[in-house]
């Protein structure tokens, strides 16, 4: 399953306005751990139905990255209700981010 892409224009309609969580994945082009976070995520986003998965590209996409005070990249960001409720920084096995997806 693909991840939907984000910008900072349609980021309120696509995260914070959705009803079901949603983890968004904080990334760079240039960013060689976020190359290896991001299949990861395909796999989980075909694997777990009851969470959104979008990316955001935080070079082209400023506003939002220093709205949510992200400092660096692979950073994903659950969101539930509209509000940022968990973070993980960094690039992690599937088993971690499964269980922080699932805790």
């Amino acid at each position: 399953m693909a991840i939907k892409a984000v910008t900072d224009t349609d980021f309120q309609a696509e995260v914070l306005d959705n009803e079901k969580p949603v983890l968004v994945d904080f990334w760079a082009t240039w960013c060689g751990p976020c190359k290896k976070v991001s299949p990861v995520l395909e796999e989980l986003s075909g694997e777990l139905g009851d969470i959104e998965f979008r990316k955001i590209d935080t070079d082209a996409n400023p506003e939002i990255t220093r709205q949510f005070q992200v400092m660096s990249v692979p950073t994903m960001i659950l969101f539930k209700g509209g509000q940022p409720a968990d973070q993980m920084i960094g690039a992690h096995p599937k088993a971690a981010i499964r269980k922080f997806l699932t805790k």
